[in-house]
Order: C-alpha cells, then sequence, then structure tokens
C-alpha cells in the first residue's frame, strides 16, 4: 500500500512534469472508482494543472479554478505516468487494471491503475476538500506533528500500539509497512499498549516516526514513479523481511499473520527476545 513517503514523492513528481500543462480529457475506466458525480469529468478538459500535494496517504492534483482531483490508491493502486499514450481511443470501461486516465496537452499524461480483485481505489473530483470523507477525519500528518502533538495523539486512544499509529484519524500518513519499520527503529512491540508507553518511550517512537519516514521521503523524492516501489522495498528492515537476518542484530525477522493482514519483527530488537504469538493460536504476549 502507498504511504507518506510514496505519495509524496508522486506528488513531487506530478509537480515537476504536470504542472503548467493543460488537460485534455479525464477518462475514467472504473465506474466504481469516481466516488463524486458533481462535477463532471468533462469539467477538467482546457484546465491547467496548478499543484499536487498530499493530505496524510491521499493524493491531491489540482486544477485551476479550485478543482481537485483526490485519490486514496488503497492497496493495490498506483500513478504511472506516460510520455505518450499508444492510441487516442477512449478508455473502454471495465477493462483492465486502468481506473481513469489523465491525459494532456502534449501527448503525456497518468494512468492510475489497481491491481486484483478488490477494487478499493477512490477518486473525489471536488472544489471543496471537506467533501472528501477520508480527508476531512485525517489526524495530525504524522512526519509534520511535534512531540507534544504526537504524544497526545497516541494516548488519546487506548490500544495497541502498532493499530492506533495505523489509525489515520490519530496520525495520518502511516501504514502497514511504515509502522512495522518505525515500531523496530523505536525498539517498541506492536502489541504495547499506548496508555502505558512512558514519555521517554513515546519520544523515542516520535523520534523514529519522523527518521523513518523522513529518510524514505528523501530516498523517494526525485524517483521516477515506476521506480518507488523498488526504492521502498530496498529500504525496509524488518517489514516484508519474514525469514532473513535482521540487519540490526542479526536475529530472524519474525511475523504474526492476521485474517488479512500481517506484521513483521525483530524479538531481540523489541521484545526482549520473546517471540509473539500468533494471534489466530494464542494469547499475544506483550
Amino acid at each position: 500500500m502507498p504511504e507518506l513517503p510514496e505519495v509524496e514523492a508522486l506528488a513531487g513528481y506530478l509537480r515537476q512534469r504536470a504542472v503548467g500543462r493543460r488537460v485534455d480529457r479525464l477518462e475514467i475506466a472504473a465506474i466504481s472508482a469516481l466516488k463524486t458525480y458533481e462535477p463532471a469529468p468533462t469539467a477538467v478538459a482546457g484546465r491547467a494543472v496548478v499543484d499536487a500535494s498530499r493530505h496524510g496517504k491521499f493524493l491531491d492534483v489540482l486544477f485551476e479554478g479550485d478543482l481537485h482531483l483526490v485519490v486514496h490508491l488503497a492497496r493495490a493502486g498506483w500513478l504511472h505516468y506516460r510520455e505518450a499514450f499508444p492510441a487516442t481511443t477512449p478508455l473502454r470501461p471495465g477493462k483492465g487494471p486502468i481506473a481513469l486516465r489523465v491525459r494532456l496537452d502534449d501527448g503525456s499524461g497518468f494512468d492510475l491503475t489497481e491491481a486484483g480483485t478488490q477494487k478499493k481505489l477512490a477518486a473525489y473530483l471536488v472544489t471543496d476538500l471537506a467533501a472528501v470523507p477520508g480527508v476531512v477525519k485525517l489526524g495530525p500528518d504524522a512526519l509534520a506533528a511535534d512531540l507534544a502533538t504526537f504524544a497526545e495523539r497516541l494516548r488519546s486512544r487506548r490500544g495497541q500500539v502498532k493499530g492506533v499509529l495505523t489509525d489515520q484519524s490519530v496520525l495520518s500518513g502511516v501504514g502497514n509497512a511504515y509502522s512495522d519499520e518505525i515500531l523496530h527503529a523505536a525498539k517498541l512491540s506492536p502489541f504495547a499498549i499506548t496508555d502505558r508507553l512512558t514519555d521517554d518511550q513515546l519520544a523515542g517512537l516520535h523520534a523514529a516516526t519522523r527518521q523513518v519516514l523522513g529518510d524514505a521521503v528523501e530516498r523517494s523524492l526525485g524517483q521516477r514513479a515506476a521506480e518507488l516501489k523498488g526504492e521502498k522495498r530496498s529500504g525496509l528492515k524488518v517489514h516484508a523481511r519474514t525469514g532473513l537476518p535482521c540487519p540490526v542484530c542479526g536475529d530472524t525477522v519474525r511475523e504474526v499473520s492476521f485474517a488479512d493482514s500481517s506484521l513483521q519483527y525483530c524479538a531481540t530488537c523489541q521484545t526482549g527476545g520473546k517471540p509473539l504469538a500468533d494471534r489466530r493460536l494464542s494469547r499475544l504476549v506483550r
């Protein structure tokens, strides 16, 4: 799932490549992906791309006249920038992974695609960001929050720190992958309870959040959209590395599986050497 660093990099790439170009047309291939009906997609035609930015994990492409195309890429969505499209024929709804396409006046543009069968990519064409439910509910940006704000937000929601850290209404931008990385850097169990964290632990978690996300953004900026997934994988120390040695201590990276997701951690670095039990089989070790 694209998270804060990747969405920030995609916005940066669009600022470099698309800003100043006018839209030839916006085509919708997956009707279910467009969550708004007013303004109509035809309203984008002829407008210049003014800016591209990010709200948590939402990508926001701004067109002149204060018209926003706001996109949540969900788990399997991505943006593919094309220097030229192979054909000018309109997209056929329901065919292939493309959800929508933005064609620009120089022949370039970008596709928003979604792999797999669970189609959850969501696009909103709005003149007011308050019309995007997910944006309205976002908590403070995880990379921008100062220590006082970060600590207050974490303590406002009692629960396992992994789940609270990825709750977008608490702090926005962190998902499954970077939460594993942040907790590893902070040397915290993913199942530590937020209201039991000490001031020192919260300060360490805040520092780890800024370090992990900041480093990922720095690595990602300037990369082409097609290179970002590989760049993300290359920087991971525990996430998606089950069975491999921890690059910090050499212990084997372990996994806890859930119904539709999993987490990875290092027992030596994070849980005092105690393996966490799989939630499906027994009680969690805290």
